[in-house]
């Protein structure tokens, strides 16, 4: 299984969370009148709207509302001043508020004591404002009411913007986990996007999963965490979490319902079929209150989150299902010369790792480490007679010898698989050498496809540590010097000097997964 997967601690916030931010209606008073301010701090000093305060910040001119509305999208309302340094200045700082700064959501209520020089009808048309007032007609009343009124449009506002936001960050969310190939680096992605969609602050997160196999067998695992309770479990009942939580959890997948209060949220999302379901749960720790926690959002993205990795485990389980089996049937093929072992398998881990040393691709890495364990397979088509002969081979032996080539590679391309076709190549032309002095083709250099060439070396260097019918086992320093004079003959150079360049490394292999007689 796999182990605990932790998210990075993020730095520390030094900023008003999105929280404590929230915790007031900001308020801009531009105005060059300090008699207005005083008035208007006055009015509305005690007054509270959907239980926050008001936050009021004074500015005496268009250009210190500029400065502070640049560096702050806070504000939720704005009282302006239309005759200011000039006899327009509020409303030019409409004009830029609106078209230059791109802030639809701040509402704008104009206030004047010149209605003459800026006629109702006119702003109202012309200006994205959503209130006219003159000040001889504004009184304390008509000023709560329409702070009242703007502060709803506003907060109306915000919560549509922010569905749309988290929205997308669910589509960007959804399509980069669905980018992800290991569980490891799935789970670890699924909570960095959760808690950025979610915006809000966690002391401890965890995506769990219980699986029911066709047997009935049950089993659990911790997908990923990230939090106050680290372990090196992978388990739920023997990890570091508290026992009133492990009990929630698994509460919740007995009851397979979602659960929260005020210090917790709990998602359970079933997938599989009947007779083999799978469930997943996730838990989310508040750190303060659930107040700004979007449980929608959530469990939308979290139904999203289970189905792929669903999809993810069930593709992993089925890729873990055929290797094995490619394994079998490569040891099956090795039984047929009087050996039990596991060579097959450190072919297959050592091609592997040359690819991955000659930098190919992640896909193509998987592909040879599936297709590699095949490359002897058309040796099922080789009589006995020849096939575990302990002398050296007549020539007419040999000839038959050969064909095991053409066979395994007629085998495997049979199938239209990209991994079948791959493992076809290697064992057509396994036994072409760099020089050209190979079979079936005498194909040299790089024409030699390089499944090919790395089968090859992975092959020569597992066999020759192991007893044959037709050889004895040779000690590691009598394989690196046939390896070494076999350079730019028999093998691609740079595949030596990357052999011996990381040698203990391809040694490991051979050492981890040893003979058995």
């Amino acid at each position: 299984m796999d182990k605990f997967i932790f998210k990075d601690e993020p730095e520390e916030n030094k900023g008003l969370t999105t929280a404590k931010a929230d915790k007031y209606w900001r308020i801009l008073i531009v105005d060059d009148d300090e008699s207005v301010h005083q008035v208007t701090s006055l009015v509305l000093a005690d007054a509270e709207i959907e239980g926050r305060k008001l936050q009021l910040v004074s500015a005496y001119s268009s250009e210190q509302a500029r400065k502070l509305l640049k560096g702050d999208d806070s504000f939720a309302l704005a009282f302006v001043d239309v005759v200011m340094e000039t006899d327009h200045a509020g409303l030019e700082l409409v004009e830029w508020i609106r078209d230059e700064l791109k802030n639809q959501a701040i509402r704008l209520i104009l206030r004047t004591g010149q209605a003459g020089s800026a006629p109702e009808a006119k702003v109202i048309k012309d200006f994205d404002i959503n209130d006219y007032k003159e000040k001889t007609d504004f009184t304390s009343g008509k000023m709560i009411t329409s702070v009242y009124a703007g502060i709803r449009a506003y907060r109306d506002i915000m919560t549509i913007q922010r569905s749309l936001d988290g929205f997308k960050q669910l589509i960007t969310a959804t399509h980069d986990l669905l980018k992800i190939n290991q569980i490891r680096s799935f789970g670890s992605a699924a909570l960095q996007h959760l808690l950025s969609l979610m915006n809000v602050e966690s002391s401890a997160l965890y995506i769990a999963r219980n699986h029911i196999d066709f047997d009935q067998s049950a089993s659990n695992m911790i997908i990923a965490c990230t939090g106050k309770y680290i372990s090196e479990s992978d388990s739920l009942e023997s990890s570091a979490i508290d026992e009133p939580i492990k009990a929630l959890i698994s509460e919740t997948f007995a009851r397979k319902a979602h659960y929260s209060d005020d210090q917790c949220f709990i998602g359970y999302y079933e997938t599989g079929e009947s007779g083999n379901s799978a469930a997943s749960v996730l838990y989310i720790e508040f750190e303060q209150d659930a107040e700004h926690f979007k449980t929608n959002l959530a469990e939308l993205y979290v139904t999203n989150v289970a189905l792929i990795l669903e999809g993810l485990t069930q593709r992993h389980e089925i890729e873990r299902t055929q290797t094995e089996m490619l394994y079998l049937v490569g040891e099956a093929i090795e039984t047929r010369n009087h050996h039990i072992g596991s060579h097959a398998q450190r072919v297959s881990l050592l091609s592997a790792l040359f690819a991955q040393k000659l930098g190919l691709s992640e896909r193509f890495v998987s592909a040879i480490k599936i297709a590699a364990p095949l490359h002897d397979i058309g040796k099922v088509a080789i009589p006995d007679h020849i096939l575990n002969k302990p002398d050296k081979l007549t020539e007419e032996e040999w000839r038959v010898m050969k064909t095991h080539a053409t066979l395994g590679s007629e085998i495997l391309a049979r199938s239209k698989a990209s991994i079948s076709q791959l493992g076809a190549r290697i064992a057509h032309y396994q036994h072409e050498n760099w020089d050209g002095s190979g079979y079936p083709e005498g194909l040299q250099g790089e024409e030699i496809p390089v499944e090919a060439r790395i089968a090859a070396i992975a092959n020569v260097f597992d066999t020759l540590g192991n007893d044959r019918c037709y050889s004895r086992k040779w000690q590691m320093d009598e394989i690196k010097d046939h390896i070494a004079a076999q350079r730019g003959l028999q093998f691609e150079p740079r595949l030596v000097d990357i052999l011996f360049a990381n040698f203990e490394e391809f040694a490991a292999i051979r050492q981890q997964f040893p003979e058995t007689e």
